[in-house]
C-alpha cells in the first residue's frame, strides 16, 4: 500500500475506532489519524502473525483487522493516559 493509502485507511479506521470507543481522550484530529495509522500496522502484524491475513489495501478484510488493531491501539492509549 502506498504511503497516500495509508494516511487514508488511518483516517478512516481512526474514526471507526473512536465512534466505537468513545471517551474524553484528546488530542484531535491528528491524533485519531496517528493511532488509526498504527492500529493499522498493529492489526496487519497480528493477524499476520495469527494467520487471520493482512491489511493488503483498501478493502472490508483489510478494514477490519486495521479496526481492530485501532481499537487496541485506542484502549492501550486511553489506559496509558489515565
Amino acid at each position: 500500500m502506498g504511503f497516500l493509502t495509508w494516511i487514508l485507511l488511518g483516517l478512516v479506521v481512526g474514526i471507526l475506532a473512536k465512534w466505537i470507543m468513545p471517551g474524553k481522550d484528546g488530542g484531535g484530529f491528528f491524533m485519531t489519524i496517528l493511532l488509526g495509522i498504527g492500529g493499522a500496522f498493529v492489526g496487519g502484524y497480528l493477524s499476520t502473525l495469527l494467520g487471520f491475513g493482512d491489511v493488503t489495501g483498501f478493502n472490508l478484510n483489510s478494514l477490519v483487522i486495521a479496526t481492530l488493531g485501532a481499537l487496541l491501539v485506542l484502549f492501550i492509549y486511553n489506559k496509558m493516559r489515565a
